[in-house]
């Protein structure tokens, strides 16, 4: 159990490679480490915006708000919400300009809200963003000169990191699903055709399973 392991008191970043990967991935670990005081923030890779057609009016917007209440939800207070501003499915390459800029601002950011533990997308779920996520996890935590342990989280598939298991204290129940719900765009046709979550992937567990990673330092 996360709760009895040496990372009880750890202060808390969540990476999210798309709205609502934070809900499915890590909203137990959100609503526990906020209800402590120990969510130094959610971080957003990408706006969302290839969940629909490309020139869907609004969409980004809608997805920002969307994750905005989510979070809001799940941890039942204001935390700083942060955008990368990558774009959905098309993820930077380690040798860019681009990832190279994202990997020193999430640094910075790690660095001065005295960050002590990062949850971020497994690399086995294997879509492009949240592979390029962990990656960027791996660079930035580098970039950050603090001692600090990553995690991962798997949404679409079985982890492919190696290390020791943690589960979450549970959440109340029903709040990861309203948190979900908060989703629209995900999961009804409010913004006409395009991605709907598998109807499986929202029969959701109380508590988050994560990893704790080991990782060549």
């Amino acid at each position: 159990m996360l709760a009895r392991s040496p990372w009880r008191g750890a202060r808390w970043l969540v990476i999210a490679p798309h709205p609502d990967d934070e809900t499915l991935g890590a909203g137990a670990l959100i609503h526990h480490a906020a209800s402590r005081d120990r969510l130094g923030g959610v971080v957003f890779l990408t706006d969302g915006g290839g969940s629909h057609p490309q020139g869907t009016p609004h969409l980004r917007a809608v997805r920002r708000r969307e994750a905005r209440r989510a979070v809001g939800l799940l941890a039942e207070r204001l935390v700083p919400i942060d955008w990368l501003g990558w774009a959905d499915g098309k993820p930077s390459h380690e040798a860019s300009r681009a990832f190279g800029r994202s990997a020193r601002r999430l640094g910075t950011m790690i660095r001065t809200r005295r960050i002590d533990a990062l949850a971020v997308s497994d690399p086995g779920d294997r879509h492009c963003d949240h592979v390029a996520a962990f990656q960027l996890a791996l660079a930035a935590c580098d970039r950050s000169r603090r001692a600090l342990q990553i995690f991962t989280y798997s949404v679409w598939h079985e982890p492919a990191s190696r290390g020791t298991r943690f589960a979450t204290p549970s959440m109340p129940n029903g709040l990861r699903r309203r948190a979900l719900g908060a989703h629209r765009s995900q999961l009804t046709p409010s913004m006409g055709e395009g991605f709907r979550l598998p109807k499986p992937m929202r029969r959701m567990t109380s508590a988050d399973q994560l990893i704790a990673v080991h990782w060549p330092r």
